[in-house]
């Protein structure tokens, strides 16, 4: 299939990934999670999240958030998140919906929560006109590709757990946030304070799957049934234990995510020796490229005939801002082919 740079979502299962599956397929083994590999993944996320941890495999991202959120809050609980958050933007109001919860959003340039951004809406607390602020929930890394350091979590974890708030991670990208800073999973959630993470597979190299990863046991309440309740409860849940189990019982996430990263500071380099070439006229950049994506603004025309060859998604269309997401499978080949393609159909717009 054509190379696309619309979503690591794109993006086929890691070889490794399917011949875990394939090794799992055979035989019956005990369901809904009595199974041997999901005992096993169980051990493997304690190893890298220490041994208070406790690990739920669930079927997606969106499943992961709302269980998560769910049972660390009460049913009058508010969670504050940015702007740009999944939860807020792409999940269909499930957490509203399907959780019950209210969603307090700040805006965030950069896609980063601050101590001073989350004050904004942490307020109210004993008011029975408004929700309770109880939660807070930040995405790593964010949804515009930016990355919290270790000081920058801890400091929004200290500052929550002194106002009675507890801290969601969202970490779809998490493998990611953790091969750019050359950190381990730990250093980025249980040592800085995060009570529940939701992590991610699916876009680095899975077929399906991510987990709860409850960090702290005293921040959640009956996670059990709230996982079955909302149907995220796997009867062959050995199936995504599995896929778990591949990309974390070795290096797998890491590599995966550090080539998704490479090929991302790849393709950044690129286009920036273009722009300082004059080579692509009219292409600028709206973030940072910290993790595995780009997000640029060019003109439209020109992005719509790039798009004819290669996918990917506006971002914020009005201003002509687009996003480029590499994945695990993205080539070097690809990276290239992808710039000179850019570089050509901007320099045809402009000598249009």
């Amino acid at each position: 299939m054509q190379p696309t740079f619309a979503s690591d979502n794109y993006a086929g299962a890691h070889p490794e990934v399917l011949a875990a599956l394939a090794d799992v397929g055979a035989g019956h083994a005990r369901a809904y999670g009595a199974d041997p590999w999901t005992t096993r993944l169980g051990e493997v996320v304690q190893r890298h999240f220490g041994q208070q941890a406790l690990a739920y495999p669930v079927f997606n991202g969106t499943g992961a958030n709302v269980v998560s959120l769910m049972s660390m809050l009460p049913r009058w609980g508010a969670v504050i998140t940015s702007r740009y958050a999944h939860i807020e933007n792409d999940e269909n109001a499930a957490p509203e919906r399907v959780g019950g919860l209210k969603l307090l959003t700040v805006d965030t340039p950069d896609g980063k929560l601050t101590p001073e951004r989350i004050d904004e809406q942490a307020w109210g607390w004993g008011d029975q006109h408004r929700a309770q602020p109880l939660a807070v929930s930040l995405t790593q890394s964010t949804e515009l590709g930016t990355v919290y350091t270790p000081d920058e979590i801890r400091a929004i974890t200290t500052h929550c757990h002194e106002r009675g708030m507890r801290v969601h991670m969202d970490g779809a990208r998490i493998a990611n946030a953790a091969a750019a800073l050359g950190t381990s999973l730990r250093g980025i959630t249980t040592d800085v304070g995060v009570d529940v993470l939701s992590f991610g597979g699916t876009k680095n190299g899975l077929v399906l799957g991510e987990a709860v990863v409850v960090l702290d046991p005293d921040a959640v309440d009956g996670v059990d049934y709230i996982r079955k309740m909302t149907m995220q409860l796997s009867s062959k849940m050995r199936f995504v234990s599995a896929q778990l189990l591949a990309i974390l019982d070795g290096d797998l996430w890491l590599r995966s995510a550090a080539r998704a990263n490479a090929m991302a500071r790849r393709l950044r380099s690129r286009l920036d020796l273009m722009i300082e070439e004059g080579q692509a006229p009219g292409l600028s950049f709206s973030q940072p490229t910290e993790s595995n994506g780009l997000f640029a603004v060019l003109p439209r025309a020109a992005a719509d005939r790039v798009r004819e060859q290669f996918a990917f998604y506006d971002w914020d269309a009005a201003r002509g801002e687009v996003r480029w997401m590499c994945a695990f499978d993205t080539t070097e080949e690809d990276v290239d082919t992808f710039a000179e393609t850019i570089g050509r159909e901007l320099r045809a717009e402009r000598d249009a």
